[in-house]
């Protein structure tokens, strides 16, 4: 039972230091969180807890605060994530549902992702090699021009106008269109591009010309966009709001925020599920005093990409943790509906 009741110790230190910013003591956790037990017994926790580097003292004649050690334990042994109000569901709804492309589902992400969390959020645009072939359409225009769109899993929509040596016979533009979409729909854009390759052998030499072509600027569509490598971030005002809780100076964070590299590592680290690294467990020193909510996104149970947030080490982690997810899911739920 002393085990137990030490870690809603630690619980209760967490929950009170987020919401108060102030060293917290053991008369407060009694008149607080009704522990069952005496003042002497939660000191006698506390002494325990901090000789396990779970918290520490700021300064003599102060409570306890936190370490990056007892925030992993608190994240770790969490039994729920807080729920997201109705207001904040219909927010997030309402507020991403507008979106008109892929562009506007990323930036309004960000912006929902920042509000909701009063930190700065993250987020990678699909990545386009995970993404498989929605459709694909082959439109004649005038002369020998012919218009290709390529939608993909993610949502993005490609368009290249294609100039061939002669027009196009409609037969031809038909019997095209049938059979790039058969051997492509459903796949992986990188396999996609090896079954286009194996359809040219199929056509009448004739057509090859036509052919090689469209298959060779459908190949570069799926091969030369690295939309996996673009991050969008927001909210960076709210890194003000922190202030002291940072060990070190807010440049070097913002600094941080600019390296797109280290950006994509530390959302990298999500992919499986939710993922929160605290402190040193970034990889960066100038992150100290800072921790990264983070998960993946995408449609049908595919993972494209990932997205989180970037605060402080007190930060409200079930609260974090649930505004991620939920907007994530969101994000996921629109790419596999558009």
């Amino acid at each position: 039972m002393s085990d137990d009741r030490r870690l809603e110790v630690l619980r209760a230190i967490v929950e009170d230091y987020v919401a108060t910013q102030e060293p917290v003591g053991s008369r407060a956790l009694v008149e607080r969180h009704h522990l069952g037990v005496s003042s002497a017994t939660i000191r006698n926790d506390m002494a325990v807890l901090e000789d396990e580097g779970l918290i520490h003292q700021p300064h003599t004649s102060a409570g306890r605060v936190p370490t990056d050690k007892g925030y992993r334990m608190f994240v770790d042994r969490l039994a729920t994530v807080k729920a997201l109000s109705p207001a904040e569901r219909r927010a997030i709804e309402t507020f991403l549902t507008g979106a008109v492309d892929l562009d506007d589902v990323v930036q309004r992400s960000v912006r929902i992702l920042a509000q909701l969390t009063n930190q700065v959020a993250i987020v990678q645009y699909p990545t386009l090699t995970r993404s498989t072939v929605r459709h694909i359409e082959i439109v004649p225009l005038d002369h020998s021009r012919v218009l290709l769109v390529v939608i993909t899993s993610s949502g993005r929509v490609e368009q290249r106008i294609v100039e061939l040596a002669e027009a196009p016979s409609e037969e031809l533009v038909s019997q095209l269109r049938t059979r790039i979409v058969g051997a492509t729909v459903g796949e992986r854009l990188p396999e996609a591009s090896l079954r286009m390759a194996d359809l040219m052998g199929s056509f009448a030499p004739a057509d090859r010309p036509i052919v090689t072509s469209i298959v060779t600027t459908l190949t570069h569509v799926f091969s030369n966009e690295r939309s996996d490598e673009r991050i969008a971030v927001g909210g960076t005002a709210n890194l003000a709001r922190f202030g002291s809780d940072f060990d070190t100076a807010i440049r070097p964070v913002l600094e941080t925020l600019e390296e797109q590299v280290v950006l994509l590592r530390l959302l990298g680290e999500a992919t499986a599920g939710m993922h929160v690294s605290i402190g040193a467990e970034t990889g960066n020193e100038s992150l100290a005093g800072t921790a990264v909510v983070s998960t993946p996104y995408g449609a049908d149970e595919q993972a494209l990409a990932t997205m989180g947030t970037l605060g402080p080490s007190r930060m409200d982690y079930p609260g974090t943790m649930a505004s991620v997810g939920a907007v994530a899911r969101y994000v996921g739920r629109l790419l596999a509906d558009g």
